[in-house]
């Protein structure tokens, strides 16, 4: 029996740095199976340039889970290797794959400074060169000392990089500027912790950096044993890179490896145009839907909901669309912020969660919640709404997308799932109750809004018809339920 996908991004960008997660992870498999979770979406796990306080995004060695002293600690933020491996396992005990995120654009904090050949460049058009040609000192050799070859003797060198941003003699009069004329050494960059402003951009155009990277994800994948990828910014790497990378890690390791590319662009005609370069071989986060919920949170009912799901990926292409409410570059302080305000969460999730198209996403923020901000977790909202993905959501879909206040659909319901099947009817505005076709089958039968948004129970006419209601700005979810009898 099929069960529907569900997608979990198991993290934020306010993850505390305390080295839980991945226990966490392993200790939450068992009630992320019970509310209908079918796979896991987990934070880089190599070691960043910041060491326990880096989240992954600042690569530095991407053979390095938390297991060698390197950037001050041997753990991650997320934990030790060790833990991220007791995790992953823990998930495939529970028969829930394992998503990595995978992000390597630039490499931070080099071990050593090369004399290289540089040109500088003009930032607002990088095909012209300003000035001559000149030999500076950067910040391109990457030798793990603290790895001592394990797993990998491979050296970075500059020969691998398409650029810098901040050369040696550069950032130690900027460091100067800052922190005063004694401060300017290489030292105090380290101390203070400016190495972020040095980052080393991988030539994606290189044919051994092709190779290299190849090599280690097989390797990853043999490791960690997780089953597929997150890509992360794929705007900013080529997509003739992926597309060869992944053909040629499947063929490596004979692994179907489900592979979701967030590709940030707010027009489903840009994406699917990046799906054509790729050849097809990743699926997309539905960053257009992201939005169209964001709008319509912002506007606070003067949203036409006919529009909910225009323009989206889940309309152009729904085989290949990743729908989500929020993650965490969309969250506040991360890099899209444009989060859909909390009133609207139930209408959005339930537009992710209850239709038929799309492999919908929760965000581990909006189910914990988000100290930081002081936002509170859903998780007894979004437990109800992914139980009823697992439980009810199957059959033909019909659509009732003809209100600009009051939409909503049906499931027939299917015979592989007893007693599968429900109407979702959804406002931003004023309340209504919409008439809607769920089946022939359940004429005679009752139905109530376990939502709690109506307290009555309606009755299928027959010929497969309901009047199912909705009260102001919430969403009602119609499940079969016959009244108590009384005795």
């Amino acid at each position: 029996m099929q069960t529907n996908g569900l997608m979990f991004q198991y993290f934020d960008s306010a993850i505390k740095a305390d080295g839980s997660l991945w226990r966490d992870l392993a200790k939450d498999a068992p009630l992320l199976k019970k509310s209908g979770v079918t796979s896991v979406w987990m934070p880089p796990a190599w070691k960043g340039l910041k060491g326990a306080e880096d989240s992954g995004y600042e690569v530095y060695d991407l053979y390095d889970l938390g297991e060698f002293k390197q950037k001050g600690s041997v753990r991650t933020r997320y934990g030790t290797k060790k833990e991220y491996l007791e995790a992953i396992d823990a998930l495939h005990k529970e028969e829930i794959q394992a998503y990595a995120e995978v992000f390597f654009h630039s490499f931070y904090g080099a071990d050593k400074v090369e004399d290289i050949p540089a040109e500088a460049i003009n930032t607002a058009d990088t095909c012209q060169m300003i000035g001559d040609g000149k030999h500076v000192g950067g910040l391109t050799a990457f030798t793990f000392p603290g790895r001592r070859n394990k797993y990998s003797d491979f050296k970075w060198n500059h020969t691998m990089f398409s650029g810098i941003d901040w050369n040696t003699d550069a950032i130690l009069k900027k460091l100067e500027e800052i922190e005063g004329p004694d401060s300017k050494n290489l030292a105090t960059i380290k101390k203070k912790g400016y190495e972020f402003l040095m980052d080393a951009r991988l030539d994606f155009t290189n044919e051994e950096v092709y190779n290299r990277l190849v090599a280690w994800a097989v390797w990853y994948l043999a490791e960690t044993g997780v089953d597929g990828f997150c890509l992360n910014r794929t705007e900013n790497i080529p997509a003739s890179f992926y597309r060869d990378f992944l053909i040629r890690v499947r063929e490596l390791t004979g692994k179907e490896l489900f592979t979701v590319a967030s590709h940030s662009h707010w027009n489903s005609a840009v994406l699917q145009k990046y799906l054509e370069e790729i050849k097809l071989s990743a699926s997309l986060f539905d960053t257009p839907l992201h939005y169209n919920f964001y709008n319509c949170s912002k506007a606070h009912g003067a949203y036409d909901l006919r529009d909910l799901f225009k323009g989206t990926m889940v309309e152009k292409n729904p085989m290949k669309a990743v729908t989500f409410v929020d993650d965490n570059n969309t969250e506040p302080g991360g890099i899209r912020e444009s989060f859909v305000e909390e009133w609207f969460k139930p209408m959005a999730y339930a537009s992710i969660l209850l239709r038929e198209s799309g492999y919908p996403c929760v965000f581990y923020g909006d189910y914990k919640g988000i100290p930081s901000i002081k936002m509170k977790g859903k998780k007894q909202l979004l437990d109800k709404l992914m139980k009823l993905r697992r439980d009810k959501a199957y059959g033909p879909q019909h659509d009732y997308i003809d209100n600009p206040d009051v939409i909503g659909w049906t499931r027939e319901g299917d015979a592989d799932h007893k007693d599968s099947g429900l109407a979702v009817v959804l406002s931003d505005g004023i309340g209504g109750t919409k008439r809607m076709y769920i089946g022939k089958k359940f004429a005679g039968m009752h139905f109530s809004d376990v939502m709690g948004s109506a307290k009555y129970n309606i009755k299928i006419d027959e010929y497969g018809f309901g009047d199912f209601y909705v009260n102001r700005g919430a969403v009602s979810v119609w499940v079969h339920k016959e009244p108590k009898v009384e005795a």
